[in-house]
């Protein structure tokens, strides 16, 4: 029975000890992310609101430019297959962007990857955000010094093509009419009358490409 504790004991402490040389790296992350010409590209560049990004305009690609803006947001992982060298990690990345420009542009991630000993790592999942769902690539490696860890992390988000079709309807508005062409003397009425006719036209864009690069602050426990 001692025997057998005995081994228990040690396989217990073999295991923590392989478990604490790979780090847990959640915590805050800041960063930058630059964005090719795309709707949230105009967004952030102040051509346009979010409630105008519905209907995009006939010259898109002559006013659509890519910008570059900060990223504020947490990371949180779980880990699965530990191993001495290499571990299988699975991270929840939370991000928004633009907020330095008083926009607030949000996106989340999930990635399935692997983090080895020396603090290299790799990742691979989905990407929510306003653009829609895209696939996200990361890789990384963690700095340490003394107990900080300082993981720097680069991602890219590949966009698509999409075409937009737009249609525009009829716009009437009130007209003030002057039937003698002489202002002011009495005789002028407003009328409800139609200012501009409907058109429908087809807008091809990207939803833009995304590259980031993003460092985080870790204490090892």
């Amino acid at each position: 029975m001692n025997k057998i504790i005995y081994i228990l004991s040690i396989a217990l402490i073999v295991g923590l000890n392989a478990n604490a040389q790979i780090e847990s790296l959640a915590g805050p992350r800041v960063g930058v992310v630059y964005m090719t010409a795309s709707p949230s590209s105009l967004f952030l560049n102040g051509t346009h609101t979010l409630e105008d990004l519905i209907e995009l305009p006939e010259d898109y690609n002559d006013i659509a430019k890519g910008t570059l803006t900060s990223l504020y947001g947490w990371q949180w992982e779980s880990r699965f297959a530990d191993g001495e060298a290499v571990t299988g990690i699975v991270e929840w990345i939370v991000l928004v962007g633009g907020m330095e420009k008083g926009k607030f542009l949000p996106s989340i991630s999930s990635m399935v990857g692997a983090r080895t000993e020396s603090g290299l790592e790799f990742a691979v999942g989905p990407n929510l955000s306003l653009s829609g769902i895209s696939m996200v690539f990361g890789a990384g490696y963690n700095f340490k010094s003394g107990n900080l860890n300082m993981p720097v992390n680069f991602a890219f988000v590949p966009g698509i093509e999409k075409t937009q079709h737009v249609e525009l309807h009829d716009e009437y508005n009130d007209v003030l009419i002057d039937p003698d062409g002489i202002p002011n003397n009495g005789d002028e009425y407003w009328d409800y009358q139609m200012v501009s006719s409907g058109s429908e036209y087809d807008v091809n864009y990207h939803t833009g490409n995304r590259f980031s690069i993003t460092v985080g602050f870790n204490m090892n426990k």
